[in-house]
């Protein structure tokens, strides 16, 4: 009765559209109160979750992207995008792509990515002569790169959750990140070609020079967070610290559009999205360790081994599962909930953590383009001023490509494993 309890009252909470944390955060407290035990454990779960160090990661390269973004990193980012792919037929949807690619690698987090290029991006595609709701689904689709690109939100979490080294786990998604992209990038240029979507004029190669000259000191973020990383120099905690530091001074000094008066804002806004997230955290790990007191952990590895233990058709169950998830649940509370079960389920078959982690990070991230939880596409709807229905209609081919890219990362584990196993060790 107490576990009907908790999961009708998180359902019917996430029905009526109450944020995710709440749901998770009400629906723990109806099971608590149900089941006669002290509210006191809420808080205590709720800083045992929080409580870990690598999670001082979040916060840090929040503010390190929004720094770079009030710096003027989304414009030169956006010039070299066109600069190199707005030539071809739909280049200006394949420059959202890539624009996406190179912007998720500074704010690691994709709905930072619809909002700082989709109000950009999406006007400048609708005023070329392409249809709102199209501008809006590439948008949409192609921010959900940048969580697999360094640095990356979820991945934080998943190390914080299994214990995998971060820094593996920022080089387990570069692979797959392109793969999206490239995929995403073939998709465009069919659909433009099928629909005679215009192009823009070669620019030549003086304004492709001077436009990655533009955003190089932009770029180099990434190269620092990774550098820093392999070479041992920081730890994932101090990385984020020094590219809030590489990020104000580049944003002030190299780019001059970061005025120092607008800092305290910026710091401000960006510990509201920590916040949020840490909240989020919390209360996911409260739900979580109620599920693991009542074994559905457990029964659920029982469950679907005595389906099968075939490890093809277990990833298979696991990414429709993921893929179901995704459509109704926040990413991080997703994660926090599922990712530890889950990899137990994983490893009792063989499969090698850092390449589940990569797939699951991948199944959720399509899970962000997916109703009616799809947060990218509500934030690039509002920005297009297009009805959600039509967006659905036209994320489709996206949705198709991702997911072509998420089986072969999950049956093809290189995919996932070469670049961090290469560079640093097994």
């Amino acid at each position: 009765m107490d576990l009907f309890l908790l999961l009708t009252t998180f359902v019917a909470t996430l029905a009526l559209g109450v944020p995710v944390a709440v749901c998770l955060g009400l629906a723990s407290l109806a099971y608590i109160l149900s089941a006669g035990l002290p509210v006191v454990i809420i808080p205590q779960r709720m800083y045992a979750g929080m409580d870990v160090f690598v999670l001082l990661c979040i916060p840090g390269f929040i503010l390190a992207g929004n720094l770079m973004n009030f710096g003027g990193i989304t414009e030169r980012i956006i010039r070299l995008a066109n600069a190199m792919v707005g030539w071809m037929r739909g280049g200006l949807a394949m420059a959202n792509v890539a624009d996406s690619m190179m912007f998720g690698g500074v704010s690691g987090t994709a709905v930072a990515d619809v909002a700082a290029t989709g109000g950009v991006m999406i006007p400048g595609m609708k005023k070329s002569g392409y249809p709102g709701d199209f501008a809006a689904a590439i948008t949409a689709a192609s921010a959900t790169v940048g969580p697999m690109l360094p640095p990356s939100v979820p991945m934080i979490i998943v190390g914080a959750l299994s214990g995998i080294s971060v820094g593996k786990l920022f080089l387990a998604g570069a692979v797959p990140g392109v793969l999206m992209g490239i995929g995403m990038a073939i998709t465009c240029y069919i659909l433009a070609v099928r629909r005679n979507y215009p192009r823009q004029e070669w620019q030549g190669f003086r304004e492709l020079i001077a436009a990655f000259l533009a955003a190089f000191w932009a770029l180099a973020m990434t190269g620092l967070i990774i550098g820093g990383l392999l070479t041992g120099i920081a730890t994932p905690t101090e990385t984020a610290i020094v590219a809030c530091l590489y990020a104000f001074v580049v944003g002030t000094f190299v780019y001059r559009e970061l005025p120092i008066r607008a800092v305290p804002r910026i710091v401000v806004n960006s510990a509201v999205s920590s916040a949020g997230i840490l909240a989020l955290v919390g209360f996911a790990n409260v739900f979580g360790s109620i599920l693991a007191s009542e074994r559905i952990p457990q029964m659920l590895v029982s469950s679907v081994l005595a389906i099968t233990d075939n490890p093809i058709l277990v990833i298979l169950l696991i990414n429709v599962l993921l893929l179901a998830i995704g459509m109704f649940m926040e990413t991080i509370a997703a994660l926090i909930i599922l990712f530890v079960p889950l990899l137990g389920l994983a490893t009792s078959v063989g499969i090698e953590p850092l390449h589940f982690a990569t797939f699951a990070v991948l199944n959720l991230m399509i899970g962000l383009t997916t109703p009616p939880v799809g947060v990218c596409l509500f934030v690039a709807c509002n920005i297009a001023r297009e009805p959600l229905a039509k967006v659905i209609s036209a994320v489709i081919p996206f949705l198709i490509s991702n997911i072509l890219v998420l089986l072969l990362v999950s049956y093809y584990p290189p995919f996932a494993t070469w670049l961090p196993n290469t560079l640093m060790g097994n």
